[in-house]
């Protein structure tokens, strides 16, 4: 019913996955790096935007609530177990300019912002651009995967007064599904110091078997009223280039100086292709979804088996969800910089370097799995390969 295994040439469209030459990188690297996948859109969703752009004229544009609203919420409800209302929404053209606004929103230029680190890069990027400190509190590898420490996690806001957090959830990179228990931890602790939250949901399509998502606001109506959630049918159904993001702030009080600071970024009306793909997305968008995450998943645990058998030198983090797949190279020995120059100049692939998510990332590598599998078996084969020949020439030198 949907082939995932075709590969589609995106050269020459303007794709920044596929934009090596552009950014002075080699050409024909393997791009497995930025958060965007491989495959088609939904037909319903080609259509859609198809038949807006047969209408001719593309000038500013409102979403009808009555024809929009509807399928979020029920995606929502059926998908999440949450119950969305109207009033809450916000639409930003993506989740990075809605962190943006919230940090100039609820925080002052020399405060600190508090993220846990290796974390989605652009947290960091945007809390800087905007003249805070990032305040870091380490998550820590324990049974191979990530957990957080909460005794630094208190104590990093009581000395920074911290009054923002910003929260990954599902956790990019390392592909953590925070569990409910581990949400309400994090939830009263910022009650507690009066730090507000802001949980990024954008991957909450994707989990994987014997993990459920639990929207940080769901919990209760204490952190309902204390959260800005940040979702977006982007990274869903693979319309990122769209520009739509559904920003869900049930406090009217929050809501209302959010949009403030939102606005005065000179950002106002969303694509309004945006519109309408996010509208069919919801509405016709599940069989494709549940298709293309069996496909993801299988890619998942390919990568696992290979590293296992072919790959000794790495560790692969088996991510609860999110298409991204973390993988420690520490035992390969190099630093960051030398890493990232090997897995291009020897194993030609262009990956996001654990480095850029902070000092905590070092000596890891991030590998998109959403992409076609014949793609994905020939660039582990490279890196197979350029393992081995590194390993010949450590033994030659010694």
């Amino acid at each position: 019913m949907f082939d995932f295994d075709t590969i589609i040439q995106r050269e020459h469209t303007d794709s920044l996955k596929y934009s090596a030459p552009i950014q002075g990188k080699k050409k024909d690297l393997i791009p497995l790096w930025v958060a965007d996948m491989d495959f088609l859109v939904p037909k319903e969703v080609e259509e859609a935007i198809s038949q807006r752009a047969k209408h001719g004229i593309y000038g500013y544009t409102e979403p009808d609530m009555d024809a929009f609203f509807p399928p979020l919420a029920q995606w929502f409800a059926l998908r999440h177990s949450w119950q969305v209302h109207k009033e809450w929404l916000v639409q930003t053209p993506g989740v990075v300019a809605a962190i943006a606004a919230a940090i100039s929103a609820f925080t002052k230029p020399g405060d600190g912002v508090l993220v846990t680190q290796p974390v989605y890069y652009p947290f960091t990027s945007t809390i800087q651009r905007n003249r805070r400190k990032v305040i870091n509190s380490s998550l820590v590898v324990k049974d191979g995967k990530y957990i957080i420490d909460y005794a630094d996690f208190e104590k990093k806001i009581v000395d920074n007064n911290i009054s923002l957090f910003l929260l990954c959830n599902p956790h990019n990179p390392g592909g953590r599904v925070w569990t409910r228990e581990e949400l309400t931890t994090i939830g009263e602790i910022c009650l507690r110091h009066n730090v507000l939250i802001l949980s990024d949901e954008i991957h909450e399509d994707f989990i994987w078997p014997g993990n459920t998502h639990t929207v940080f606001a769901s919990i209760n109506e204490s952190f309902l009223n204390n959260t800005v959630t940040c979702t977006a049918p982007t990274k869903t159904f693979n319309i990122a280039g769209l520009q739509i993001s559904n920003i869900f702030i049930a406090n009217p009080e929050l809501r209302k100086k959010f949009v403030s600071a939102f606005l005065a970024t000179g950002m106002r009306r969303i694509n309004p292709f945006g519109i309408v793909a996010c509208e069919a997305a919801y509405t016709y968008g599940a069989a494709w979804l549940d298709a293309v995450k069996a496909y993801i998943y299988d890619n998942i645990l390919f990568i696992r088996n290979f590293t296992k058998l072919n790959l000794p030198e790495l560790t692969m983090m088996q991510p609860e969800g999110t298409y991204l797949v973390w993988v420690d190279c520490s035992r390969l020995g190099l630093t960051p910089s030398a890493l990232d120059s090997f897995m291009e100049e020897k194993a030609g692939l262009w990956l996001d370097p654990g480095y850029v998510f902070g000092k905590d990332g070092y000596g890891y590598e991030r590998i998109n799995a959403a992409c076609a599998r014949s793609l994905l078996e020939k660039a582990l084969l490279q890196l197979k390969s350029a393992i081995k020949d590194l390993t010949i020439a450590e033994e030659r030198n010694l």
